[in-house]
């Protein structure tokens, strides 16, 4: 097993896991710059969406309720809101062909949408649900989109240190002869996010993957209950949540600028198909993690990628796959 040689860290950095999305940004111009930012209407997702507003894109958050999103958006003016179900291919496509209709070029593409934890359930196509939502949805989209994607363009995958948990088993993607674990199959699909970027960008889309951190009030709440966030030492002992950057445990502003940074920063120019961490690159760790089935009372290591995401083999095999699986083959620049 290879791995790349870029995936090393940056030494001179003014960042760390403390700057937010805020401070990762501040001085760049995005002034005529196009965003799609999956999931951009909550938690960190609306963070990445409030700052690249902020610095002047034009910001487009496709969802699956846009009511919903529109009121969760109040004070973030000027942003579009389309309908989009990364687990229906057809929502994928028609959200993809009126973006397209629309005649502009694409700068920024967020895949920051995503489930996390839940039970065993499939798409329209049997596929699992983490597998069919937090990679197929956003390889679908990224590739329906290609043809307007800047030649500058930066897309940046949302995964997790979870990946840690799980590579993307090629002989039972879906589950079907091994035991379901929801953490399993969300490992999975982070690390899948992870190779979808390696590959991605040597097809000539420059691509990064990120760790947001750990953000309790957010994404996490929802799946875990109290007495396991309290063992994860995700929240304190009346609830509250524990906010420790350089732990991995981070406020919504921290969590969301490792993203931003991805998308927007000269710092990464010439760099590409790397998963970044607390503002940087992050270095390759040992190939462990904790059991799935442990993970309410273990802490899954954040500072480093795994060597199963980090292999370029399994990226072109996963592409294959994914294009199988979707019927969808887009023309990167290789």
């Amino acid at each position: 097993m290879t791995v790349s040689r870029a995936q090393e860290p940056l030494r001179d950095t003014p960042f760390d896991a403390a700057s937010t999305a805020e401070e990762v940004a501040a001085g760049i111009d995005l002034t005529g710059r196009v965003a799609v930012v999956t999931g951009g209407h909550s938690g960190i997702g609306r963070e990445t969406t409030r700052v690249l507003r902020a610095r002047g894109a034009d910001v487009v958050v496709p969802v699956r309720d846009p009511a919903k999103a529109a009121g969760m958006l109040e004070g973030v003016e000027g942003v579009e809101i389309d309908r989009l179900d990364l687990a229906d291919p057809e929502s994928v496509d028609a959200f993809a062909a009126g973006f397209l209709a629309g005649g502009r070029q694409l700068d920024i593409v967020v895949n920051s949408a995503g489930i996390m934890g839940v039970p065993l359930t499939r798409d329209v196509h049997g596929h699992e649900s983490h597998f069919a939502t937090n990679h197929l949805g956003h390889f679908r989209l990224t590739a329906r989109l290609s043809p307007v994607l800047a030649p500058d363009a930066r897309v940046v995958s949302v995964s997790a240190a979870a990946h840690r948990l799980s590579p993307v088993v090629f002989d039972d993607v879906d589950f079907e002869r091994r035991e379901y674990q929801p953490m399993l199959g969300y490992g999975q699909s982070k690390t899948a996010n992870i190779l979808f970027a390696l590959e991605l960008d040597r097809r000539g889309i420059r691509a990064f993957s990120v760790h947001p951190g750990s953000i309790v009030e957010t994404n996490l709440s929802g799946w875990a209950a109290p007495e396991t966030l309290r063992a994860m030492k995700l929240v304190d002992e009346d609830g509250k949540p524990v906010i420790d950057p350089y732990s991995g445990k981070k406020n919504v502003p921290q969590g969301a600028a490792t993203s931003v940074w991805c998308a927007v920063s000269p710092q990464l120019d010439g760099f590409g198909g790397v998963y970044c961490v607390d503002n940087n690159i992050a270095p390759v760790a040992a190939e462990s993690g904790p059991d799935a089935r442990s993970h309410g009372t273990a802490e899954i290591p954040t500072a480093g990628v795994s060597p199963h995401a980090t292999d370029p083999g399994a990226a072109a095999r996963l592409w294959e796959l994914s294009e199988r699986l979707t019927g969808v083959a887009f023309q990167a620049r290789l």
